[in-house]
């Protein structure tokens, strides 16, 4: 069984571009493009790490992160925030709010491989008890 990867990104160009990356990787990939559409996926089954853009129109994937770290069937899936928010201070609250790592866009795959390698080591993979 591939690992899944959720993608949570409202941009469509960077979906794609993150669906088919990944999919060659060997990755199952799900795509959320708001935090609705990512909740419906997080109550039907448990990806093994999430790829969040925090900036979601007018929604901040913080939220989501945020409600990850309270489920304690999600608490232990890795989030990499894969984000246009380059400010240490930025990036500092996106760690604070739960995220394994903060990665700037454009992405640099080869990063996001050793990450994803790295992170996905060490997950503990639940079924979920209930929907959020």
């Amino acid at each position: 069984m591939r690992p899944c990867i959720l993608v949570v990104e409202d941009n469509l160009v960077n979906c794609e571009l993150l669906r088919d990356w990944l999919d060659v990787e060997g990755y199952e990939v799900w795509i959320a493009t708001d935090l609705k559409s990512s909740y419906e996926a997080l109550g039907k089954r448990l990806p093994d790490a999430v790829l969040l853009d925090i900036n979601l129109g007018g929604e901040s994937g913080i939220d989501l992160v945020t409600r990850m770290r309270e489920q304690p069937d999600m608490c232990e899936i890795p989030v990499i925030a894969v984000t246009a928010h380059a400010l240490v201070i930025e990036q500092d609250r996106i760690l604070e709010a739960g995220c394994k790592v903060c990665l700037s866009k454009p992405v640099d795959f080869s990063l996001l491989r050793a990450q994803l390698n790295q992170w996905l080591k060490t997950a503990r993979h639940l079924e979920p008890k209930q929907p959020l």
